[in-house]
């Protein structure tokens, strides 16, 4: 172990799993995505005293750095305390005479997700930020820099004695829809490393007993997933810490547990009336334990819901909760005492107008964590970042988050085009320069080949029906500052989704025209005008087109083999008509879409619902879809590999031909206020009783590509953009 104590950091020791490389599909290219929400969380921890008099800013402190998100946070065990002070005990940090506090939380700083497990003084002097602590201690606990960034870490890290528990999707479950989340186990010293999930199963939100012999995991068991994106009807598993043996179900239908005693477990579901609630599991003591024999109690009253319960190892009196009441519009932390059945409120009482999630609690139940928003006053200003670097898995391929929707490369790769609910932008790809170029509401972007300038979207409102006015436009850029545009196909029947052909002469579409939305090509020039036939045929839905750099393929999502099931697959076809091939789906039911071809034609980037949901969607911000991630395969479908490992909504990628180097990150020059997205919409109603009415709207949403005026009023009502991801 060594420390510098110049930078107050310390180094300890980290594991790492191989991960095979594939083949290197293109070599020196870069694929940009779109994240729906991600720019605008800058979160981070925070902490607040659990003593009885209200609450006030002054009493917040803020204990992490501000760097990227953070979040998720747990105080460590008083014997895993005593451990990471022993193993600084050599080191003289400062002359604050203060015991040093520790807190493990996940972090995406550095373009890939890690725990960190940071130390500071906390009681003296008063501080309104751990960062003014004279000497910080910061240290990453994992490295997924050696794991080629295929460690995703979730939800509730926790470290118990020398044993740092955690969520990984670093595994494939080798099962379509099947969730690669999984409950490892690394002793801090050794670094030996264990996987206490099952194969075959997902685990989430684990949970250790005060004893640390029992953890306690939500899990979807060997039932896979449904395509559920609100409550994952996951049930509660106990098994033995050390190893994972002895697992057994003790719960039907819950998730995030919690341990008070070892044979006393909180934890939440919707229940039947509507409302999230707290339960309370009882185990049997002095008999096997078996799901029959243990009492379930409801412990949250209906008339607001309340979830992600947070208890103190023995602490019988009361627990921590997130909740969303009726009478505001925020998620907040407040406590709830289990004796007298009263609620305390917390966060409400300093930051009444910002989201709140996930609280934890110190092991002598004085502290209250939870991570939100950083800045100034109630929501923050951070501005969020035009383009941000991730890991990239894939050898020679770079990867970017862009702050916008449906992004496409200019062919040289200096430039890209993307959509921003309302208007269409340009942007240099160093994320300099952006400029609006269409003032309209628009979806997807294509650059044309040969006409350098030139820029096709679909101008028209999103999740429509068939007849409705959507046309294909193109935009000429260069020499306008705003642009000038033509409108390329005529009746507006839902025509989307451009993609023009390499010898720049024809343009591939979707329409509704036929009351059914298919493929048609027509001239790149004069649109319908110019020249227009039909490619597809059917009653089914074929969209997301995109044609390859050799002009012989074009690439489509479609529902064709389950005509508005919700499943969406990935097909080729010739654009004579010919050679019609599906070259990849997610299985029974599952969605892959938005494919857009490398530069050299071979493989095929595309975001799919094909590893399932990644942690409780209940615990992050609003996404319709929870479920979508980033991959590449080769063109005929095989060879597939996953690039995102996160528990947000991916979707619309882009490959360029040009390599953008990880230096290519600058804060969007148009910075909006921080912080400003939606909370689960399932949890937006005032009456708990109308919560499934709202769910048949959302599934509505995440399962139909044909979106119907109805699912259509839904989204525009409030005002959220997610069909990027997945479906129009």
């Amino acid at each position: 172990m060594k420390l510098r104590s110049s930078l107050c950091l310390a180094y300890f020791f980290i594991i790492s799993w191989t991960v095979a490389n594939d083949d290197e599909r293109s070599s020196s290219s870069s694929i940009v995505f779109t994240t729906l929400g991600r720019s605008r969380y800058a979160f981070d921890i925070f902490t607040l005293p659990t003593s009885s008099h209200t609450p006030s800013p002054v009493d917040e402190l803020q204990i992490t750095d501000g760097e990227s998100v953070n979040f998720n946070g747990h105080f460590p065990s008083p014997s895993s305390s005593s451990i990471l002070s022993n193993l600084l005990s050599n080191r003289t940090l400062t002359l604050d005479p203060h015991p040093l506090q520790f807190i493990v939380y996940v972090t995406e700083r550095h373009g890939s997700s890690n725990i960190y497990l940071d130390a500071y003084y906390h009681h003296s002097p008063i501080r309104r930020s751990a960062l003014e602590t004279p000497c910080r201690i910061q240290v990453p606990l994992l490295n997924p820099e050696q794991s080629n960034g295929g460690i995703s870490l979730k939800d509730r890290p926790s470290l118990s004695g020398y044993y740092l528990i955690y969520v990984s999707t670093h595994e494939d479950s080798k099962v379509p829809r099947r969730s690669w989340a999984a409950v490892y186990s690394t002793h801090v010293g050794t670094g030996e490393t264990r996987r206490l999930t099952p194969y075959g199963v997902a685990d989430f939100s684990p949970a250790i007993s005060p004893s640390g012999i029992w953890m306690a995991v939500a899990s979807s068991g060997e039932k896979g997933w449904n395509g559920e994106v609100e409550d994952l009807n996951t049930d509660i598993y106990i098994f033995r810490t050390r190893d994972g043996s002895k697992r057994i179900k003790v719960v039907e239908h819950g998730g995030w547990p919690c341990w008070v005693d070892d044979f006393t477990l909180y934890f939440h579901r919707r229940s039947d009336d509507g409302w999230w609630s707290v339960y309370r599991a009882i185990l049997p003591q002095q008999a096997t334990i078996r799901s029959g024999l243990v009492v379930v109690e409801r412990v949250t009253p209906p008339g607001l819901h309340a979830f992600t319960p947070a208890a103190s190892p023995g602490n019988k009196s009361f627990i921590a909760l997130a909740t969303r009441r009726p009478t505001s519009d925020f998620r907040h932390i407040e406590l709830f005492d289990v004796v007298r059945n009263e609620f305390k409120e917390v966060t409400r009482l300093i930051s009444p107008h910002t989201h709140h999630f996930n609280p934890f609690l110190s092991s002598d139940s004085t502290q209250i964590g939870y991570h939100r928003c950083r800045g100034s006053g109630n929501g923050g200003t951070s501005n969020p970042l035009m383009l941000e670097n991730l890991h990239s898995p894939a050898p020679g391929i770079s990867l970017f988050r862009i702050d916008g929707s449906f992004p496409s490369f200019s062919p040289d790769g200096n430039r890209i085009a993307y959509v921003n609910f309302p208007g269409v932008y340009v942007v240099n790809r160093d994320g300099s320069g952006k400029r609006e170029v269409f003032p309209g509401t628009a979806f997807s972007t294509a650059w044309d080949w040969k006409r350098k300038g030139v820029i096709y979207t679909s101008a028209g409102p999103e999740f429509a029906e068939e007849s409705t006015e959507v046309d294909v436009i193109s935009i000429t850029i260069d020499g306008d500052e705003t642009g000038t545009y033509k409108k390329l196909t005529l009746g507006g029947e839902n025509n989307a989704f451009p993609s023009p052909s390499p010898d720049g002469k024809w343009i591939v579409f979707r329409s509704g025209r036929s009351g059914h939305k298919n493929l048609y090509v027509m001239d790149a020039l004069e649109g319908e005008k110019g020249g227009l036939r039909r490619l597809t045929e059917g009653p089914w839905t074929d969209t997301m087109c995109s044609w390859s750099p050799d002009g012989e393929w074009i690439a489509f999502a479609s529902d064709r083999d389950n005509p508005g099931g919700g499943g969406f697959a990935l097909y080729l076809i010739h654009p004579n008509g010919t050679g019609l091939m599906k070259v990849v789906h997610s299985g029974e039911g599952g969605r892959t879409n938005h494919p857009s071809f490398s530069p050299d034609g071979r493989s095929i980037v595309f975001t799919s619902d094909y590893v399932g949901v990644s942690a409780e969607p209940i615990s992050n911000p609003h996404h319709y879809q929870p479920y979508g991630e980033i991959f590449i395969a080769r063109s005929d479908g095989s060879g597939i590999k996953r690039l995102t490992h996160n528990s947000y909504e991916d979707g619309t990628p882009a490959w360029g031909p040009t390599f953008m180097r990880p230096a290519d990150v600058v804060e969007s020059p148009f910075g909006e206020p921080g912080c400003s997205f939606d909370d689960c919409h399932w949890l937006n109603l005032k009456d708990g009783n109308k919560v499934g009415e709202l769910s048949s709207h959302l599934r509505c949403l995440s399962h139909s590509v044909s979106a119907g005026s109805k699912c259509g009023q839904v989204l525009r009502s409030n005002n959220n953009h997610s069909f990027h991801v997945k479906n129009v």
